[in-house]
C-alpha cells in the first residue's frame, strides 16, 4: 500500500527480485515510478480498495502516506490480513543475518549511504542497499547485494499510522553514521528535542559490538551520540577527533583534502562532489571503510572514482556556456552548504539559485528567518511561491515574497515568483554565458531543469 514512494517500490522490486509475488496500490499513479513497477512485472491499482486485498495476500506491507482512515487500511484490519510497515519488512526481509550499515542525520544521507554502498562495490565486496536516491555506479537505489554488508539510508522519519517512531529503529544497525541533528520535519517533531529523543533511541539499541561514527562538529551529535555504550568514532574538522581533514581545497572537478586519523597522516584524497560538507561524508565512509578492514589504497582509490548520486550537485546539462546543475537541498543548512560549495567550485562565474520551498517544513514559517542567512553566496536568488498548506493560518505559511524582501535588504539580488513558468520565463531573459544555475528542491519542480536546457538550446 502506497508502493509509488520511492522506498516503497524499491522494495517492491527487492521482493520481486527475491521470488515473492507482489501486487500494489496507490493514488495518482504516474512515472517515473510507475514505469520503474511495470518493467519489475509488479502489478498495481491506482486507488485504494477493499476490492485490492483480492485474492487475499500473505503479507500487506503499509507505506507510511497511509492513514487509519485509508478504506484499504480498514479493510486490512477487518479482514485480519497480516500486515506490517516498509522499515519492518526491510529489516525482517534483507537485513536479518546482514552486518547493516546505517546512515542517519539531518543532511547527507543520501550521498553518504551512496559513497559507502559504491566504495564497498569498487572493493569487490558488493552489498546489499537501499537509499533514497539514485546510485550512478548501480543505475538504481536498491540493491539485493552478494556479500554480508547492507547499506541503509536510515530516516528518523515516522515509521507508519500503527507505529510513529522513527524508521531507523527497524534497521538493526551494526554500525551506523551520523552526519548531524538539527530540527526538521515540523510535521512530526515538536521541536528539537523531539528530534534527539528520536536519535538517543537509536544510539541505546546500539549493541555493544558495534560503531557510531559522529561528526563532532556538530555539538547536538556531540550531546546525543555519547548515550550509547558501543564504540563511538569521531570525525569532523577538529584535529583532536579520531579522524579528520586538513589543506581542503575545493575546485570545479571536485574537492581535495588530507585525512588525519588519530593524528597520524592517513592519506591524500579526492572526494569528485565538491564542498567541506561533501568531503566530511566522504570522511564518515572511509571511517567505516577501516572499521571494516579494508586498506586505504583501495578506499582512495575508490572515492576518487565515485560516480555520483542523481540529484545532488548533478549537472543536468551545459547549453550555452550555461551550467544548469540540480540538487535536493532543502533544510536552510543544505542550501547554505550547497551554495557555498559550488560559490568555491564555480569561482569568477555568476552563481543564480532558483529555490522552490516544498517540504512540510518548509512550505511553514519555521525556517523564514534561517533562510534568509542561507544564501550569501548567491549573486542572484529566485524563490517560486510554496503550495499552502492545508489547515494552517496564512501567518503560519512561509512567504517566498518576504524571503526576497530580505535578502535585498542585505543586498542579494532577488525575486519572487507565483509558479514555474514565471521563473523560466525570467531565466531566459537574464541567463547570460558562463553562468551557473542550481536549482534547489526535493521535488520534481515541474521538470524546470529540463525545460530551462531545451530553452537555452533553442
Amino acid at each position: 500500500m502506497g508502493v509509488c514512494g520511492t522506498g516503497m517500490a524499491s522494495l517492491a522490486g527487492m521482493l520481486k527480485d527475491s521470488g515473492y509475488t507482489v501486487t500494489g496500490s496507490d493514488e495518482n499513479v504516474y512515472p517515473p515510478m510507475s514505469d520503474f513497477l511495470d518493467a519489475c512485472n509488479i502489478k498495481i491499482k491506482n486507488s485504494y480498495s477493499a476490492a485490492n486485498l483480492a485474492p487475499r495476500p500473505d503479507l500487506v506491507v503499509v507505506g507510511n502516506t497511509i492513514r487509519k482512515i485509508n478504506p484499504e487500511a480498514q479493510a486490512l484490519a477487518r479482514l485480519g490480513i497480516p500486515y506490517v510497515s516498509f522499515p519492518q519488512a526491510l529489516g525482517h526481509y534483507f537485513l536479518s543475518g546482514k552486518t547493516s550499515l546505517v546512515v542517519t542525520g539531518t543532511h547527507g544521507k543520501t550521498t553518504t549511504s551512496s559513497l559507502l554502498a559504491t566504495l564497498l562495490h569498487k572493493a569487490g565486496l558488493t552489498p546489499g542497499f537501499m537509499v533514497g536516491g539514485l546510485v550512478q555506479a548501480f543505475g538504481r537505489n536498491y540493491n539485493l547485494g552478494s556479500s554480508p554488508y547492507f547499506v541503509v539510508e536510515g530516516d528518523e522519519y515516522d515509521t507508519a499510522f500503527f507505529d510513529k517512531g522513527p524508521k531507523f529503529l527497524h534497521y538493526q544497525p551494526h554500525i551506523a553514521i551520523v552526519t548531524s541533528i538539527e530540527f526538521d520535519h515540523a510535521d512530526i517533531y515538536a521541536d528539537l528535542e523531539a528530534i534527539k529523543q528520536s536519535f538517543s533511541r537509536l544510539m541505546a539499541i546500539m549493541n555493544q559490538d558495534g560503531c557510531v561514527v559522529a561528526c563532532f562538529d556538530d555539538p547536538v551529535v556531540r550531546e546525543v551520540v555519547p548515550r550509547t555504550q558501543c564504540t563511538v568514532l569521531s570525525y569532523g574538522m577538529d584535529e583532536r577527533l579520531d579522524w579528520t581533514i586538513r589543506n581542503l581545497e575545493v575546485k570545479p572537478d571536485g574537492t581535495y583534502f588530507d585525512v588525519v586519523h588519530k593524528g597520524m597522516f592517513y592519506g591524500t584524497c579526492k572526494c569528485p562532489m565538491p564542498g567541506k560538507h561533501n568531503a566530511l561524508n566522504a570522511l564518515s565512509v572511509i571511517a567505516v571503510l577501516d572499521r571494516l578492514g579494508l586498506e586505504k589504497e583501495v578506499i582512495i582509490a575508490g572515492l576518487s572514482s565515485f560516480e555520483g548520486v542523481r540529484r545532488r550537485q548533478e549537472i543536468r546539462g551545459i547549453k550555452n556556456n550555461i551550467t544548469v546543475i540540480d540538487d535536493f537541498a532543502h533544510h536552510p543548512t543544505a542550501v547554505r552548504e550547497t551554495l557555498t560549495a559550488l560559490r568555491q567550485a564555480y569561482e569568477g562565474h555568476r552563481l543564480v539559485a532558483v529555490f522552490e520551498p516544498r517540504t512540510n517544513s518548509s512550505r511553514r514559517r519555521i525556517f523564514q528567518k534561517d533562510y534568509v542567512l542561507s544564501f550569501d553566496q548567491a549573486d542572484l536568488v529566485i524563490v517560486r511561491e510554496p503550495v499552502p498548506l492545508k489547515d494552517f493560518p496564512a501567518d503560519q505559511l512561509f512567504s517566498s515574497k518576504q524571503l526576497a524582501a530580505n535578502l535585498k535588504e542585505k543586498g542579494i539580488s532577488a525575486l519572487s515568483f507565483a509558479n514555474t513558468d514565471e521563473i523560466l520565463n525570467q531565466l531566459q531573459t537574464i541567463l547570460m554565458p558562463g553562468d551557473v544555475v542550481a536549482i534547489l528542491s526535493n521535488g520534481g519542480f515541474d521538470n524546470i531543469h529540463a525545460r530551462l536546457l531545451n530553452m537555452l538550446g533553442s
